[in-house]
């Protein structure tokens, strides 16, 4: 059985044996009983606190084997406006609330909740219900070992 102790980069290049398409829940797991895409059982023990991207690779502790992290697609709210300070404005209520939001340019993702889908409406933006993966903020007080290619 495989268990995969250290994470990766992403590196296009790498040969590995399968992929692991991990919820943005399952990304934040460091021990944890999981099926690849071929169906092997594997497991993560991982540092406390590691957090899976899409892409990242995972060595297992003793064949240097690699597998593939991928999003995997799964329900999500989807925040545009016609504004950017509008999809601020939104950005800034989600954050007091403390919710996993992913952050782009132009929408803002996150987990399906009714409450905030309604103070989503409020503030006037435009709000769809998609399938899609997610990718959420890592947050400021991410561990030192993971802190999403950013500096502190």
């Amino acid at each position: 059985m495989l268990t995969f102790t250290q994470k990766q980069p992403p590196n296009p290049h790498a040969v590995v044996i399968s992929t692991l398409s991990l919820t943005a829940e399952e990304r934040t797991r460091s021990r944890h009983r999981l099926q690849t895409e071929d169906g092997q059982v594997v497991f993560l023990r991982l540092p406390r606190g590691t957090l899976l991207r899409d892409g990242d690779l995972l060595l297992d502790e003793t064949t240097d084997s690699l597998v593939r992290i991928t999003a995997k697609p799964e329900p999500v709210l989807t925040v545009v406006a016609k504004t950017t300070i509008d999809l601020l404005k939104a950005a800034y209520h989600l954050g007091n609330r403390h919710v996993a939001v992913e952050i782009t340019p132009t929408y803002l993702r996150l987990s399906p909740d009714p409450i905030l889908q309604a103070m989503l409406e409020q503030l006037g933006v435009e709000i769809k219900e998609e399938i899609s993966p997610f990718q959420p903020e890592a947050g400021a007080y991410r561990h030192h070992h993971d802190n999403g290619g950013r500096s502190h």
